[in-house]
């Protein structure tokens, strides 16, 4: 089911399993007695359920057990997390077939411990309901009995930090007639798992880069901000909002998953998509923003109140999803095997959350361009007025155009890869809901776009960080002391002190030069 391609390392693994059937002899179960599928104590097997009915076992004695990882070898804090998939291999028979809308009801603990001869801990023990949706390829006839129905993968669990070496999970299928537990659901001949885990190679790559990114991103940060308090006036709202950007990108960046290795953190998959989520909602307020104070016809300037139209719905968007992954994530802290794709209502509720978000970046980068759109409109109806100037002043002018649109530019590349990024990661979220169609995300996928938000808001706060030079000598050329030597940093529009933007000036005095 996942192909992986040899050349560019994926960021995850995955391991299949087979489960091995043990047959739970004891008669009273006064304490929890784990089944080990191989290795010195293991447990009395069975080959094949035939085996069980010619030794009289029942199926409520039958358990099937799962060691991750294989034999010989070890888990690693390395690894981050833990996802596994479950598949059941169900045998058609005329007599006991699969009826519609069935449920599994699964008996399912999981244990571990950190060397060979000690013993289980438990860690987690749960009840869980899983639906199958099976489909027989060929005709429901005699002749046909045996093959197999061709099932969809289930959510089966997921840990937030794989702190332990040694893992062991022994699921139950407990049948009962009366109460109608696990009947109709078919002959269950095995159960498959897949067990998916970040490669410890990747993760190593990913920390460094985040130890590597942090000091750099802090020192242009303080260095930003030294530049802004140095100015007569006080900070404008541009350059506020490129502060909090900077902040966020730096809270993202702190390698906190360091601790990750040494302790165990379980809840450091949440911690993460929170960090990620306000990231993405301050970058997405900034372009906002970013675009609105370029936007030379609006007079209002320079307010947070003018943009709440636009950095609502973000802000709006971004606690949905935080409310999406608390139902998720939140809950697994206490549960690992819950799913909200489990039940009906939480997949329909699920993948009209996923889709709604994908349309409603698709929807904001569009806004995006429209906005930027604006902006270069406005700006090549100002240029008309650069012939009249003297000739410095002109190539000034001209470099600084050229510059804001090519940052301009940048911001638009920058925000279509952001949003194919979001839109990838939520379909491979819910992955396995669509069968086959994983996107294969390769590491330099990952590392690529973080790396591009680094040097994307590296580079905001070095072109707007404020001019400290002042230049004197243009003071007499005729300025009203408008541009102290402040028209030398990038920006065509920052509000200046005595109110209108550079642009704007270019069209009034400096025209007759």
């Amino acid at each position: 089911h996942a192909q992986f391609n040899p050349e560019a390392p994926s960021p995850t693994t995955a391991v299949h399993y087979l489960a091995t059937k043990c047959v739970d002899t004891t008669k009273h179960r006064q304490e929890t007695k784990w089944f080990m599928p191989w290795g010195p104590n293991q447990c009395d097997k069975i080959r094949t359920f035939d085996d069980a009915m010619a030794k009289k076992i029942e199926a409520n004695n039958i358990v099937f057990a799962v060691h991750i990882p294989l034999p010989n070898k070890e888990m690693s804090p390395w690894f981050q997390f833990m996802v596994v998939i479950l598949q059941f291999d169900i045998a058609f028979k005329m007599y006991n077939q699969i009826e519609d809308g069935s449920m599994a009801t699964i008996d399912v603990g999981l244990a571990y411990r950190d060397d060979t001869v000690s013993e289980w801990t438990e860690m987690a023990h749960s009840f869980e309901h899983r639906k199958l949706t099976c489909n027989f390829t060929t005709s429901k006839t005699f002749e046909n009995e045996g093959r197999y129905y061709e099932c969809d993968l289930l959510p089966f669990m997921e840990v937030g930090s794989v702190a332990h070496k040694y893992y062991l999970l022994n699921i139950r299928l407990p049948v009962n007639e009366r109460k109608k537990v696990n009947v109709g659901i078919g002959e269950i001949k095995d159960i498959r798992l897949v067990s998916i885990h970040q490669n410890g190679g990747f993760t190593k790559v990913w920390f460094a880069m985040k130890t590597f990114l942090t000091p750099s991103i802090l020192i242009i940060m303080i260095w930003y901000w030294r530049r802004i308090t140095l100015m007569s006036r006080p900070p404008v709202l541009l350059e506020k909002v490129i502060l909090a950007l900077g902040i966020s990108m730096t809270f993202i960046n702190i390698p906190v998953e360091w601790f990750s290795v040494g302790f165990n953190w379980t809840w450091m998959l949440l911690f993460g998509d929170i960090r990620q989520g306000i990231f993405y909602s301050m970058l997405l307020s900034f372009w906002i923003i970013f675009c609105g104070e370029h936007l030379m016809d609006q007079m209002e300037r320079n307010r947070f109140s003018v943009y709440w139209k636009q950095v609502g719905p973000i802000v709006f968007g971004s606690f949905c999803l935080f409310i999406f992954d608390m139902c998720e994530r939140g809950v697994q802290l206490t549960n690992p095997f819950y799913s909200i794709w489990a039940s009906d209502v939480g997949t329909e509720l699920a993948m009209a959350f996923i889709i709604v978000a994908g349309i409603c970046a698709c929807l904001y980068f569009l806004f995006l361009c429209f906005m930027v759109f604006q902006v270069f409109r406005n700006i090549s109806g100002k240029r008309t007025s650069l012939p009249a100037m003297s000739k410095a002043r002109r190539l000034h002018y001209e470099g600084l155009i050229f510059r804001f649109k090519f940052l301009m530019l940048v911001t638009l590349t920058c925000a279509a890869m952001t949003v194919i990024f979001f839109i990838i990661s939520q379909v491979n979220e819910g992955h396995w809901h669509w069968g086959e169609h994983t996107v294969q995300v390769n590491s330099a996928f990952f590392t690529g776009i973080y790396g591009m938000w680094n040097l994307y808001v590296f580079a905001i706060m070095f072109l707007y960080a404020p001019s400290h030079k002042r230049y004197g000598d243009e003071q007499s050329s005729g300025d009203a002391g408008g541009n102290s030597g402040e028209d030398i940093q990038l920006t065509t529009t920052i509000t200046h002190v005595d109110g209108p933007s550079e642009i704007y000036k270019m069209t009034g005095k400096e025209a007759q030069e």
